[in-house]
């Protein structure tokens, strides 16, 4: 058999190998995939051998650390209490059978093991804990959770170097391990072995003052955060609450509200409620410094909270007892000015308990008893904070905070506030009010801000007897600041509100948040200042008590530049969209145009001359934008034909739905029933007005009620709100809107309570419901007004104010009886007010809804018809440039003594007239022996109004004008009052034009006296 030579299989075919170089098709292309191939094939080759490598490794170390913890755990048997035995244990590491057996045995036989103090003994000690404390985190309701706790304790409070194992476990997590064990507690907490030493370990690293600061810090950011912690402790809550050591609290820096830990709004919140819950009974014993640190803590908590968030969500309304205005009757839809449309971080739902405790805080004893034990200096300001921050995160309990502080010490707080702060700090003074938004000023916006609110809030029920009381009377209650104080207050509040409208960036004001007070906006800085400079506006409008100027702001500004440029950005503004010009709140103005928005807020910082100029010019501009010109001819006039003894019905027939901004040409038809001679140029108008006037505000006709000082207001009674009474004061509306847009006077006066509701009225007749405002602009129902409705009434409720006994004596509650056609019926003021009585505590509440009900409820619904009317003819953000004073004023003019000297100065001659001529110059001789009624009436018989103009009589347009009408001395002097013309024969005898000149004037005859 033959061998191959290099030991080929014989059976095995050959490789034929062709040596001739034959062409393969194979390709470069083909080659470098090929090899890309094995390298892949390979480099999986050895990614496999590796993980192979790596997972025997594994095992190996798995098997080795199996049998090392065999051997650790036989060694740990047979000597558990050892030294030995606990380094085996803690090598073991997280073993729970281990550390239970170890737990069990030192703490019932070997309870020496936990009292060791050599530094080897002391590592594992401190290891051990650390692992005791994760398995009782990880359950709580093992079998070991007790012995671990047990030892735990006896660690921290007998072992000789128990402050270093506290600040170990400290450092290594303690507080958060601890909490996980707390969070799997019951609510409410069932009777358990572990509650208590739970309880005792929580506290246990606080009661060694070198760790105190950073243990307590812990504590509070990681345990006091714990929803329900007071129920999840409850067996054992006396004894953990008498060993928390919020003595020290002041050893807690107040960064700690910048904390991952307090993130959350929901963390904040549950915080918030804790210590409400371990705090008030702790105020009387805490050192100022402590008290200070939690005042503070509180109001930073807050302030880092969005509105509403501590209020059960049913009532999430910004509306409060100063703020009501509903009509149970009717349901309105409310349209909410936004600022923006991103999605806002939504309070956390919140469980009954906690709402509950939450509620104590703005409780009038839970303020009572802050202010109480808060007498040292040094905590003012941390109770301005915190007053200021929960009357921001609460809305419907700020009306109950303010009223309390304003209660306490009769006002002394408030005075103290202003002098303390408020009167020496930079904001708002008059050479530098431009700089308030830099955030060097942080602290100093939290008094100003709360004492704005409490005099806000004081003003709806302070009587001027006590506004203007100096304090020398004892039975008349004092203000709480003098009237140079109100004074240099409001001049503050002045300077910071017209800074706030006047900005060139009106974004910043919308969006952006004051230094050190969260979520408030500069926004709400404004209308907290425009609300309290109101109401001391409305109070120096009735009795005045600033200097002269004092309101207004020209320094600040060029009055004819500010006049040109408020009429250009109400002319853009009124450009129709769509056909229809917006309607805009107050907010909007103030964003797309500072000029109106100062006219809208904050109207009397602009001079009253300029702000009637301003508001001629408007309706000038209103009128040639319509197509109308007052000065060209009265094209596209309507005609109207009036019978004298039926002018109001007759009015009311024919222009209920007339466009009356334009042209209205009058015809009367006499008592034959023949036309009157004249063509109206506007003078016939003026007269139909005037007859108008005295016809609808007839208080017979039982639309209208006069007070002792025949200022009208809309009657009460059930009759004045049927639709056809409606209809009624919507027509009286429009036509005084005539009056108003054609610069008519009216001799009218209306009730100061009744104009004041223009602005809100206004508002709610365009369905714009500003709900950031808190409602009180142009809302508020003064207690005084009251005085001039039902004189009797103010009297019983300045007595309930001031009773020194208890209220509930009285046996008042909160409802008003009110009688008609003999009928007595009551009407509950706050819902189920029959069954609540008047307290001590809620009267302010009662006075002023008793006020509000008789001055603006009662005749809500006659208002809301006349001022709809109104504001068809006049646009609202004309309106409220001023207040009840001045539009009446620009209704009727100024009743105050006619001058003839000013009237003779403004006067123009026709004829054979002139100032010298002696017929003239015994005509102005016989006037000036005028009483002031009748010279009245002879304003009346020439102008149709008999109360001089607003500026004076170089205003009257046409000026007042006197011609001659021939040489007959039996002729009696007639008008044409179209324009302000007054006919006058050439008297010889003074005797003579003074009978002719009276018998004219009390004729009362119609235009065909001309």
């Amino acid at each position: 058999m033959d061998i191959p030579l290099f030991g080929d299989n014989p059976t095995k075919r050959r490789r034929e190998i062709n040596l001739g170089g034959a062409h393969t098709a194979t390709s470069y292309n083909d080659i470098l995939q090929e090899a890309k191939l094995r390298r892949l094939q390979r480099n999986d080759l050895k990614r496999r051998q590796d993980s192979a490598t790596r997972i025997q490794h594994w095992w190996r170390g798995k098997i080795a650390l199996k049998q090392v913890r065999q051997l650790l755990r036989r060694t740990f048997d047979q000597d558990i209490t050892s030294l030995t035995g606990l380094r085996s244990l803690v090598l073991l590491g997280q073993d729970e059978d281990a550390l239970g057996r170890w737990s069990s045995v030192v703490s019932s036989s070997r309870p020496d093991v936990l009292s060791q103090s050599d530094p080897s003994w002391l590592t594992l000690l401190q290891k051990v804990s650390l692992r005791l404390l994760r398995s009782v985190a990880a359950d709580p309701r093992s079998q070991y959770a007790e012995a671990h706790l047990r030892v735990l304790t006896t660690l921290l409070s007998s072992n000789p170097h128990r402050v270093q194992i506290a600040k170990y476990l400290v450092s290594h997590r303690f507080y958060s391990i601890i909490r996980d064990a707390i969070l799997q507690l019951p609510v409410p907490a069932k009777p358990s072995p572990i509650l208590a030493p739970l309880a005792t370990l929580l506290t246990a690293p606080l009661a060694y003052q070198d760790i105190l600061s950073g243990s307590l810090r812990e504590f509070i950011v990681t345990i006091l955060t714990i929803p329900l912690l007071p129920n999840r402790l409850l067996p054992a809550l006396g004894p953990f609450s008498a060993r928390l050591p919020f003595a020290s609290l002041n050893l807690v820096p107040l960064d700690i509200i910048d904390t991952p830990s307090l993130s959350s709004l929901e963390s904040k919140i549950h915080l918030l409620a804790n210590l409400a819950a371990f705090m008030p009974p702790r105020y009387a014993a805490l050192p100022p410094p402590a008290f200070a640190t939690y005042l503070q803590l509180a109001a930073l908590l807050m302030n880092a909270l969005p509105t509403h968030a501590l209020e059960p969500r049913q009532e999430n309304s910004a509306k409060s007892w100063a703020d009501e205005d509903t009509d149970d009757e009717e349901s309105e839809t409310l349209v909410t000015v936004v600022t923006s449309f991103e999605p806002k971080q939504r309070p956390p739902r919140l469980d009954e308990k906690t709402h509950k405790r939450l509620q104590t805080l703005p409780s009038s004893e839970h303020i009572t008893s802050l202010l109480r034990a808060a007498q040292n200096q040094t905590l003012l300001p941390g109770i301005i904070s915190f007053c200021f921050a929960l009357c921001t995160v609460w809305p419907t309990r700020r009306d109950k905070v303010l009223t309390t502080i304003m209660a306490y010490n009769r006002g002394g707080l408030v005075r103290e506030i202003y002098r303390g702060f408020v009167r020496r700090s930079p904001l708002g003074r008059d050479n530098n009010f431009s700089d308030i938004t830099k955030p060097e000023h942080a602290s100093q916006w939290p008094p100003l801000l709360l004492l704005a609110d409490l005099y806000t809030q004081a003003l709806l029920t302070m009587g001027d007897d006590e506004f203007f009381s100096s304090g020398n009377n004892p039975d008349t209650p004092r203000n709480p600041l003098s009237l140079d104080e109100i004074t240099e207050f409001s001049r503050k509040l002045l300077n910071i509100a017209f800074a706030l409208y006047w900005r060139e960036d009106p974004t910043s004001v919308q969006e952006g948040s004051v230094p050190g007070l969260g979520s408030v906006k500069w926004e709400s800085v404004r209308e907290k200042a425009t609300k309290c400079l109101q109401a001391l506006h409305a109070r120096d409008s009735r009795r005045p008590f600033t200097p002269p100027d004092h309101w207004h702001m020209t320094s600040q500004l060029d009055v004819n530049s500010f006049i040109q440029a408020a009429i250009f950005e109400e002319k853009q503004l009124s450009q129709p969209e769509n056909g229809r010009a917006a309607a805009l709140s107050k907010r909007q103005i103030a964003y797309l145009s500072p000029r109106l928005g100062v006219l809208n807020n904050i109207p009397f910082a602009i001079p009253f001359d300029v702000r009637v100029g301003i508001f001629r010019q408007f309706v000038l501009n209103d009128m040639q934008s319509r197509g109308f010109d007052m000065y060209r001819g009265r094209m596209m006039t309507t005609r109207v034909t009036i019978r004298r003894t039926n002018v109001a019905q007759d009015g009311f027939d024919r222009l209920s739905d007339v466009d009356l901004k334009g042209p209205i040409a009058i015809t009367f038809i006499d008592q034959f029933g023949n036309e009157e001679a004249g063509i109206d140029g506007g003078g016939v108008f003026k007269e139909f007005l005037t007859n108008l006037c005295k016809e609808v505000f007839d208080t017979d006709r039982g639309l209208w009620l006069a007070n002792k000082k025949n200022e009208l207001y809309p009657a009460p009674h059930s009759y004045a709100t049927e639709p056809h009474s409606l209809a009624w004061y919507r027509f009286i509306g429009r036509i005084l809107g005539k009056a108003l847009y054609e610069g008519i006077l009216v001799d009218v006066a209306f009730a100061g309570f009744f104009l004041a509701k223009v602005h809100i009225l206004l508002l709610d007749i365009l369905g714009v419901s500003l709900t950031y405002l808190g409602q009180w602009l142009g809302k508020q129902s003064w207690l005084d007004d009251l005085q001039s409705l039902d004189p009797e009434l103010y009297q019983g409720l300045i007595f309930l104010k001031h009773y020194q006994g208890d209220p509930e004596d009285l046996s008042l509650n909160f409802t008003v009886a009110e009688e008609e056609f003999g009928v007595t019926k009551t009407i509950d003021l706050i819902p189920n007010g029959s069954n609540i009585p008047v307290t001590r505590e809620n009267r302010l509440q009662y006075i002023y809804l008793v006020a509000h009900y008789r001055l603006t409820k009662q005749i809500k619904k006659q208002s809301n018809a006349f001022f709809e009317g109104l504001s068809e003819i006049i646009d609202p953000k004309w309106l409220r440039m001023f207040n009840q004073q001045e539009l009446q004023i620009l209704l009727g003019g100024v009743d105050t003594p006619i001058d003839i000297d000013d009237l003779r100065a403004h006067t123009q001659y026709g004829g054979l007239y002139d100032d010298h001529e002696p017929t003239i110059e015994m005509f102005w001789s016989v006037v000036k022996t005028f009483n002031q009624d009748e010279r009245r009436k002879l304003l009346r018989f020439v102008t149709s109004c008999s109360r001089p103009p607003l500026l004076g009589f170089k205003e009257l347009n046409p000026n007042f004008a006197i011609r001659d009408a021939t040489g007959d001395e039996n002729r009696l002097p007639t008008a044409s009052t179209c324009v302000n013309l007054l006919k006058l024969p050439r008297y010889k005898s003074p005797h003579v034009l003074r009978e002719k000149l009276l018998q004219a004037i009390n004729s009362n005859a119609g235009f065909d006296l001309s």
